[in-house]
């Protein structure tokens, strides 16, 4: 396999593990890199990060939420606003390892080509964010962090897995075999959050349609495959907020049709619409 075919996949891991190694280390030997975990951290001691989602529910139980996490989620939702996208759930997100795995085996095992039973609108992300800070407002907690399965990773490589393993078994099960790229393409609210957040972000993949030879390797391999409308018919920028920006459709094109690219909102260029 070539190098080109997977260089982004290989990075997106080393970003994954290289965060929860520092997460791990920050933990056990009181590293100063990065303190924390996703929901809430500190780059270098002095930069606080913060979860836009998990701050929204703590805003919903009316608990009063410090200066460091407003400005943590500020910078975090300028971030992905700006350059990221949804890059989150592609480069950060440990679960989107879990997820990856199951989809790979779906091809592998060839249960794409079995008659789906089982349907999911990607719609139901947002209902999800509604719904949880409307459970967060009632009970006093917020309430897709006591369950949410990027928490449970996160932690549980800094304090050790428990019980709660058993989600992440589960959401892999219910991808491999009932809807794929199910948890992350239609259920996770902080999914939906994110595409929201990076709905205008200028760093986007961008097709080139007198490349493209068709072959669809692209909508193979891509978790919101939705995005990719405009191949084989027109050159422009995946501006579907869903993309994750995760750069499997541009390893996997050997016809240099797909490329990351900044967006100008200013001017539009004879390739195609921005």
């Amino acid at each position: 396999m070539k190098w080109s075919n997977i260089k982004y996949l290989v990075l997106r891991r080393i970003v994954q593990l290289g965060l929860l190694f520092l997460y791990f280390m920050g933990n056990a030997y009181g590293w100063k890199v990065l303190t924390g975990d996703l929901s809430a951290s500190l780059l270098f001691q002095k930069v606080p990060l913060a979860d836009p989602f998990a701050v929204l529910q703590i805003f919903a139980t009316g608990a009063v939420v410090g200066v460091n996490a407003l400005i943590g989620a500020a910078v975090i939702a300028l971030f992905y606003g700006i350059i990221g996208g949804r890059a989150f759930c592609s480069w950060v997100c440990p679960v989107n390892m879990v997820t990856d795995l199951a989809a790979w085996l779906r091809r592998k095992l060839l249960i794409d080509r079995i008659e789906r039973k089982v349907w999911i609108s990607r719609n139901v992300r947002y209902y999800m964010i509604v719904l949880a800070l409307i459970v967060s407002a009632v009970t006093g907690l917020a309430a897709f962090e006591v369950l949410s399965p990027i928490t449970i990773f996160n932690r549980g490589v800094i304090f050790g897995f428990g019980a709660g393993v058993g989600l992440l078994v589960a959401i892999f099960l219910f991808d491999l075999f009932a809807v794929k790229n199910g948890w992350c393409g239609h259920i996770c609210p902080l999914g939906g959050v994110h595409a929201i957040i990076g709905s205008y972000n200028l760093f986007r993949v961008k097709h080139n349609s007198e490349n493209c030879t068709l072959c669809m390797k692209c909508k193979t391999v891509c978790p919101e495959v939705e995005v990719l409308g405009m191949i084989g018919k027109r050159s422009e920028f995946v501006a579907g907020r869903e993309c994750t920006n995760c750069g499997r459709c541009v390893d996997v094109c050997d016809d240099d049709a797909l490329g990351f690219q900044l967006r100008n909102f200013l001017e539009n260029n004879t390739g195609g619409k921005q």
